[in-house]
């Protein structure tokens, strides 16, 4: 059986490079929802065409997206993977 590095009590759950990794998947997914903020009317008699624009249909929930998968791919990141 191969032996597994049992954890120490204190220790982080992950290496430094998965957080890292994680802080940039949470950077991509607050781009993702600044983009999408925005477009709508002062005046609720007045509708605002601005608010079905690329940035807030397409962009942004793609952003958002790839921000999630980043985040996935930090936690299933092995840090103790030799290269």
């Amino acid at each position: 059986m191969a032996k597994q590095k049992q954890k120490k009590e204190g220790e982080f759950l992950f290496e430094k490079r998965n957080y890292m990794i994680m802080i940039a998947g949470i950077v991509v997914i607050m781009i993702g929802f600044a983009l999408m903020a925005g477009g709508g009317s002062d005046d609720p008699n007045i509708f605002n065409e601005e608010i079905y624009n690329f940035r807030r249909i397409r962009l942004a929930p793609t952003l958002v997206l790839i921000g999630l998968a980043i985040e996935v791919y930090a936690i299933m990141a092995n840090p103790n993977k030799t290269k």
